[in-house]
């Protein structure tokens, strides 16, 4: 834990998106009308969504973003005001739609995702205010905003501080451009083995950590959270929940990571911190809105022995 009164602060730079979260009992083949069970309207993206879960887990975060010149766009700075983030990094591009996204949710947690962004929307990155990253403990960074994200860390890494990038899958040479510049390469399994072309998570770590100087790790749904250290693969398993949606989980995973992280535990520590946030996350309906608070996690870390790490070679 950090001996510090002041909670972390993190920055995170990624893409938004307002989003329509339907629960189906399952998805029909097509042609097809199905009744949803529940729907729940949120403002999402995965650096965005993983800013949230480090503030609703006990740190501070703000955000340096892009959305359209429109309604969505001044609901979606109301709304991520009102859950206690930093929003004066958030840039109105004028003449631009705000991006939207529709996902339904099957009885089994699984999701089928159809996003919009305007491609009228500018992607530079010189308005980023860089000059106010010192001073923050961790910035997070996606694949989404691939400019915002390498200026970001750029800027990051030149006054030492660390920035953890989410390797989701991307277009070509995203991922090449960006893993260098972060200190924490924190993958989900698809997407570390999209970039490798590796057989399997073991095999990709060892060939990503030889060219990277920081830490490189794959979130591995029920599997947990990997990593390479010290010539081996490392693992923290993932406790046994009933799954109701894994929209975010991943994202949660990020943020409750990088804030156990700022707070001085140790990467296993961490690790297991996080999976058991995404693994809560994982049984509550509506993306990041299920989020857990602090103490939740805590009761459920106390309910599973811990006997630390599983290192299991490559």
């Amino acid at each position: 834990m950090s001996v510090s009164s002041t909670p972390p602060r993190a920055i995170a730079v990624g893409a938004l998106c307002a989003t329509r979260i339907f629960q189906v009992e399952a998805v029909p083949s097509l042609p097809a009308k199905v009744m949803a069970r529940r729907l729940v309207e949120v403002v999402d993206g995965m650096a965005l969504s993983a800013a949230c879960a480090f503030a609703r887990l006990g740190g501070r975060a703000g955000v340096w973003a892009r959305c359209g010149d429109d309604e969505p766009g001044r609901a979606a700075r109301a709304v991520l005001q009102a859950e206690g983030l930093d929003v004066s990094g958030l840039r109105a591009v004028p003449g631009s739609a705000t991006s939207q996204a529709t996902v339904i949710v099957d009885a089994r947690g699984e999701r089928l995702v159809v996003p919009f962004h305007d491609p009228a929307v500018d992607a530079s990155a010189d308005w980023l205010p860089l000059q106010h990253l010192t001073g923050a403990d961790m910035v997070l960074c996606d694949v989404r905003w691939p400019e915002g994200a390498e200026a970001a860390m750029r800027a990051a890494r030149a006054v030492g501080v660390p920035c953890m990038l989410d390797g989701e899958i991307a277009g070509s040479g995203v991922l090449g451009r960006l893993v260098p510049l972060a200190t924490h390469a924190v993958f989900s399994d698809a997407g570390l083995l999209a970039f490798t072309g590796a057989p399997t998570v073991e095999t990709a770590l060892h060939e990503v950590a030889q060219g990277h100087t920081g830490h490189v790790g794959a979130t591995c749904g029920a599997d947990g959270y990997a990593w390479w250290e010290g010539g081996a693969v490392h693992r923290v398993p993932a406790p046994a929940v009933p799954v109701l949606d894994t929209l975010a989980a991943g994202d949660v995973f990020h943020g409750a990571f990088a804030l156990a992280l700022a707070e001085g535990q140790c990467v296993a520590e961490a690790a297991r911190f996080a999976c058991h946030a995404a693994s809560l996350k994982c049984t509550r309906f509506g993306g990041r809105l299920g989020c857990p608070q602090r103490h939740e996690v805590e009761v459920s870390m106390a309910a599973v022995p811990w006997r630390g790490g599983i290192r299991s070679g490559r």
